[in-house]
C-alpha cells in the first residue's frame, strides 16, 4: 500500500469515529487549534520565513508572495476563523425533513458528513488551519496537500492541528498533511476513491483544471475568478470608481478580485477618467480596447486573451460596450462563474442583469470582494465553488455534509 492510500485509511478509520463525536468534542478540538495557533505564532513565523525566502529565490511573483506570507495579524485572522466556526451550530444530525407513510414507515432525512475531504491547494498556508476546521466541525476527516512553496508553513500548521486534535480526545488522523509535494503525490491522490469521498482545488487556473481533467475522485471546482465589474450608463460615478478602487486593489492576488471592467459608451469618458484616477495611485495596468485608448491615451491595447485572463495582479482589461446586454455576453463568454457586478442607478438594468448573469455571486452597487465565507457569514470557508452540483458560492459548514435518510419500522413488509 502506498504511503498516500495508507494516509487515505487512516483518515476513513479517523472519520468513522469523529463523525459520531458530540458538538463539544468537536468545538473544544476546533479551540485547541485555535489557541495553538494564538500561541504558537513565533514557530509558525518562522516557518513561513524558510518558505518566503525560498519564494523569493525561485522568483514567484508579488501575487504569489502576498498569498504566501503570514503576520502575526494574519495568524490571529486565521485563529478567529476557528473560532468563529465553533460558534456556529453543529451542520451534522439535523433533520431536514421527516413523514409518515400510509404503511406506518416513519422516514426522516438527516445531515450527515460527506466522510474524508481531501483539498489541494497552493501558496495559502491560511487553507490549511480554514479548510481543518470546517471539515472537524462538519464531521469530515481531511487529508491537505499544499504546494511547495509552503510546505514548511503547513508542516508547521498541520502539526500544530494534530496535536490539538489528539488532545480533545479524536485521533490524531483526523488531520493529515501529505507532505510529498511531487506531482505524483497529487495524483495518488486524486485517484483514492477507495478511501477520499470528495477532493476540493484550491488554487489558480492550470491546478484547477489539472484536477478537473485527471481526478476520478469527486470534485468540487472552486477558486478561479475572472470577476467583471460594469459600470451602466445610470451609474453614480463616484461610487462606480470606489468599487472598481476597492474590487481591484485591496487584494488583487484573490479570487474575488476584479479583473475587467467594462463601461457603458453614453458614461465612458468621465467614468473611464474617474476610475483611472482612482487605479492611479495604487499603479494598476490598464489594458483598454480602441474605445478606451481614445479616452485615456498611453494605456496598453487590449488583446484577446486579456477578456479571459485571471491576472492576480494590479493589470485590468477594459472595454466599452454599447449596452447592458453587450455587457451580459461579454461576461456570458469569458467570465468563470464567480463574481459579477454592476454599478447602476437604473432598477431595470440590475434586475436584467442580476437575472441574466451566471455566477456564484451577483452584486449591485457592491464591490466583488465581499464573496468570502467570513463576509457572507458563514465563518471560514473552503473555497469558492464555481459549478453547481452539489453547492455554489462560498462553501462553509452546511455545504460539507450529505444526508442520509432513516427510516424506523414495525415489521413492515413490501408487497
Amino acid at each position: 500500500m502506498t504511503d498516500i492510500a495508507q494516509m487515505g485509511k487512516r483518515a476513513a478509520e479517523a472519520e468513522r469515529i469523529l463523525a459520531c463525536a458530540g458538538g463539544h468534542v468537536k468545538n473544544n478540538a476546533l479551540e485547541n487549534i485555535a489557541a495553538a495557533l494564538t500561541e504558537n505564532k513565533a514557530a509558525i513565523l518562522a516557518a513561513n520565513a524558510v518558505d518566503l525566502e525560498s519564494g523569493k529565490a525561485a522568483g514567484l511573483s508579488p501575487s504569489l508572495i502576498d498569498r504566501l506570507a503570514l503576520s502575526e495579524k494574519r495568524i490571529e485572522s486565521m485563529a478567529d476563523g476557528v473560532r468563529q466556526i465553533v460558534l456556529m451550530d453543529d451542520p451534522v444530525g439535523r433533520i431536514l425533513s421527516g413523514s409518515t407513510r400510509p404503511n406506518g414507515l416513519k422516514i426522516q432525512k438527516v445531515s450527515v458528513p460527506l466522510g474524508v475531504i481531501a483539498v489541494i491547494y497552493e501558496a495559502r498556508p491560511n487553507v490549511s488551519s480554514d479548510a481543518a476546521a470546517l471539515c472537524l466541525k462538519a464531521g469530515n476527516a481531511v487529508i491537505l496537500r499544499g504546494g511547495k512553496e509552503a510546505i514548511h508553513s503547513n508542516k508547521a500548521i498541520a502539526g500544530l492541528m494534530r496535536g490539538a486534535v489528539e488532545k480533545a480526545g479524536l485521533p490524531a488522523d483526523c488531520v493529515q498533511l501529505v507532505e510529498d509535494t511531487s506531482r505524483e503525490s497529487a495524483a495518488a491522490l486524486m485517484r483514492l476513491n477507495d478511501y477520499v469521498d470528495v477532493l476540493i482545488p484550491r488554487g489558480g487556473a492550470g491546478l484547477i483544471r489539472a484536477v478537473m481533467e485527471n481526478s476520478t475522485v469527486p470534485v468540487i471546482e472552486t477558486g478561479v475568478g475572472n470577476c467583471h465589474v460594469y459600470i451602466d450608463r445610470s451609474a453614480d460615478i463616484e461610487m462606480a470608481a470606489e468599487i472598481v478602487f476597492n474590487a481591484k486593489t485591496s487584494r488583487p492576488s484573490v479570487c474575488n478580485a476584479c479583473e475587467s471592467l467594462l463601461v457603458h459608451k453614453d458614461i465612458a469618458e468621465a467614468a473611464l477618467k474617474a476610475v483611472k484616477a482612482a487605479l492611479d495611485a495604487k499603479a494598476v495596468e490598464i489594458r483598454g480596447d480602441e474605445a478606451v485608448r481614445a479616452i485615456l491615451p498611453g494605456v496598453k491595447p487590449a488583446v484577446e486573451e486579456d477578456w479571459g485572463t485571471e491576472y492576480l495582479d494590479m493589470i485590468l482589461a477594459v472595454k466599452v460596450v454599447n449596452s447592458v446586454d453587450e455587457a451580459i455576453c461579454h461576461i456570458a463568454k469569458y467570465g468563470s462563474g464567480h463574481s459579477e457586478c454592476i454599478v447602476t442607478g437604473d432598477y431595470a438594468s440590475s434586475q436584467k442583469f442580476v437575472a441574466q448573469v451566471d455566477a456564484a455571486a451577483v452584486y449591485v452597487n457592491a464591490s466583488t470582494r465581499f464573496t468570502d465565507g467570513g463576509e457572507f457569514g458563514f465563518g471560514a470557508e473552503i473555497g469558492i465553488s464555481t459549478q453547481k452540483l452539489h453547492a455554489r458560492g462560498p462553501l462553509g459548514l452546511e455545504h460539507l455534509t450529505s444526508e442520509k435518510y432513516i427510516v424506523l419500522g414495525s415489521g413492515q413488509i413490501r408487497e
